[in-house]
C-alpha cells in the first residue's frame, strides 16, 4: 500500500495548496478550499495489454508531417455536424454542457441511436430501463447502440476492450471515479484524472469520446477550468424551458469555427432539427402591429431573420425602466441615448422594454437598426410595413454603419419573401440584380423619414 498524501484544492478554479487557506490566491474566492486524499500509486494505462517496451514518439520536421484531410464521422444530425465543423473527428474529446433538464442526454442518446457505427453509451445517472424508455420514444429499432450503467473507469475500460466501440458517450463526467484517486466522484481530482484517462484512450485508440458536463449556478461547467483546456471541443446546449427551442453553440473547437449555431425543437419524440430557423423565429401575424421589426443577422455561416419587439410607455415611477430579453441592456441604453441626442426623440422619461422572440440571445451589432426601428414604431404607435427588414449597425454619432456579409443577409430576406431591406450606404454590395429593393441609408433621420 502506497503512502497516502492529502492536498488542498480550490473547488472553483482547481488551484492546489499544501495547507488550508481561507481565500484562493488564484480566483480570489473565499471558503472554496477543500482537502482531498490523493493516493500515490503507479498508474497503469487504460489498456493494460500495452507492452511496457512501447517506443516513445520521436520529433518530426514540420515538412515531414502529412497534411491529409481528417475523415469525420457523420452523426446523422445536420445541426450537430454544422456546430462541430462537418462531423465528429476520430480521436477527439467533445464536452457538452448545459442546464439540468435542457436535453443533453436526449441529444446524445438520439445521435447514438441513429449512428451506423457501434456506439457505447455509458450512463452514471440513469438505469438501463430509464434509458430504454427514452430510446423507445426516439428511435426504437437501433442495432448498434449499447447501454452500460457504470461509474468506475476501470470497469468501463474492461467493457470497452471487449466491445471495441467506434464512439463512446459518457453521461456524465462528474459521476465517474477512478481507483487511483481517493476522493469523492465530482471532486476536482476525480474529474481531472478521469478526463485524463479518457483523453489517453481517445488518442491511442482513435475513438471519439463525447462527455456530458454539469454546470454550476453561475452557468460555467462544473469542475476545474483545466477540464475545458484538456478537451478538443466545448459545446453549450442552452434555451429557456418555457420555449420549445434549444440552441447548440460551440465555445471552443480545435477542428472548426466557434461562430456556428444549431437550433432544435423539443418534441415528445426527441429533438427535431430546425433547418430553416428564420421561419420559426418570425411570428405569422395577419394584422399590422406597432413595435415590431425584422432584423437580418448571421450566426457562423448561417443567415437568420429574427423578430424584435419593443414597447415604449410613459414611466409610472420616477426612474424609467430599461430592460431587454436576449439583447445587451447596455447596448440598449446606448441606442436610446443616440436617439435622444442625435435624432431628437424624447425617450428619457419613458419605459422601454425589448424582446427578441423565440428565446434566443443575439450579439450581432447588425440588429441595431431593427432595434431602433422597433422602438420608434412603438413610440409613435405606427406599425412598420410588412415585407421590410433591417441589417445595419448604428454608431454613436447617429450614422448607419456597414456590416459584414451583407449579400447573404439580403439573399436570406429575399428567399423568405421580403420586398425591402435597409442597409448602410457604405456597404459594398456584390449582388447585380435582386427581386428585393435595397434601401441605402446613411443617418437615422433617413430611416425615420422613409419609414414613418
Amino acid at each position: 500500500m502506497a503512502k497516502t498524501k492529502t492536498a488542498f484544492f480550490c473547488q472553483n478554479c482547481g488551484a492546489q495548496y499544501p495547507k488550508w487557506v481561507g481565500q484562493c490566491s488564484s480566483c480570489k474566492q473565499w471558503n472554496t478550499i477543500v482537502e482531498e486524499v490523493v493516493q500515490k500509486e503507479e498508474k497503469r494505462s487504460w489498456k493494460t495489454e500495452i507492452s511496457p517496451s512501447k517506443k516513445a514518439s520521436r520529433p518530426l520536421k514540420i515538412t515531414e508531417i502529412t497534411n491529409e484531410k481528417e475523415l469525420r464521422l457523420d452523426s446523422k444530425d445536420q445541426e450537430f455536424n454544422r456546430v462541430l465543423g462537418g462531423g465528429i473527428v476520430p480521436g477527439s474529446l467533445i464536452l457538452l454542457g448545459g442546464e439540468p433538464g435542457i436535453g443533453k442526454s436526449t441529444l446524445l442518446l438520439q445521435i447514438a441511436l441513429k449512428l451506423n457505427y457501434k456506439t457505447l453509451y455509458v450512463s452514471g445517472e440513469e438505469s438501463q430501463k430509464q434509458i430504454k424508455m427514452r430510446a423507445d420514444r426516439i428511435h426504437p429499432n437501433s442495432e448498434n447502440c449499447y447501454i452500460l450503467t457504470e461509474t468506475k473507469t476501470q470497469n468501463i475500460f474492461q467493457q470497452i476492450s471487449a466491445l471495441e466501440p467506434d464512439l463512446l458517450v459518457i453521461d456524465s463526467i462528474q459521476t465517474l471515479h477512478t481507483d487511483y484517486i481517493e476522493s469523492a466522484a465530482g471532486s476536482i481530482s476525480q474529474i481531472r484524472e478521469c478526463t485524463a484517462e479518457l483523453i489517453k484512450f481517445a488518442k491511442e485508440s482513435n475513438t471519439p469520446v463525447i462527455l456530458v458536463g454539469h454546470i454550476t449556478k453561475d452557468g460555467t461547467i462544473a469542475g476545474p477550468k483545466i477540464l475545458e483546456h484538456m478537451v478538443d471541443t466545448v459545446l453549450q446546449f442552452e434555451g429557456d424551458r418555457n420555449y420549445v427551442y434549444r440552441i447548440l453553440r460551440s465555445l471552443k473547437n480545435r477542428f472548426g469555427s466557434t461562430a456556428e449555431l444549431g437550433i432544435y425543437e423539443m418534441q415528445g419524440s426527441g429533438l427535431r432539427e430546425v433547418n430553416n430557423p428564420s421561419e420559426v423565429l418570425i411570428s405569422k401575424n395577419e394584422e399590422d402591429l406597432s413595435g415590431t421589426a425584422i432584423a437580418a443577422t448571421v450566426e457562423g455561416m448561417r443567415p437568420l431573420l429574427i423578430e424584435i419587439q419593443a414597447l415604449v410607455s410613459t414611466a409610472v415611477y420616477g426612474t424609467p425602466q430599461r430592460s431587454g430579453t436576449g439583447f445587451n441592456a447596455k447596448r440598449l441604453n446606448m441606442l436610446l441615448a443616440v436617439l435622444e441626442k442625435r435624432a431628437g426623440f424624447k425617450l428619457g422619461a419613458k419605459d422601454v422594454f425589448l424582446n427578441i422572440t423565440g428565446g434566443i440571445s443575439v450579439d450581432d451589432p447588425a440588429i441595431d437598426l431593427a432595434v431602433v426601428a422597433a422602438i420608434l414604431s412603438s413610440n409613435a404607435d405606427i406599425p412598420i410595413a410588412k415585407g421590410v427588414c433591417f441589417a445595419a449597425e448604428v454608431g454613436l454619432a447617429g450614422e448607419i454603419r456597414p456590416v459584414q456579409r451583407v449579400d447573404q443577409r439580403i439573399l436570406e430576406a429575399e428567399k423568405l419573401g421580403f420586398n425591402k431591406i435597409y442597409v448602410s450606404k457604405n456597404n459594398k454590395i456584390g449582388l447585380k440584380s435582386t427581386a428585393i429593393q435595397i434601401q441605402l441609408v446613411s443617418k437615422i433621420e433617413d430611416v425615420v423619414g422613409s419609414l414613418f
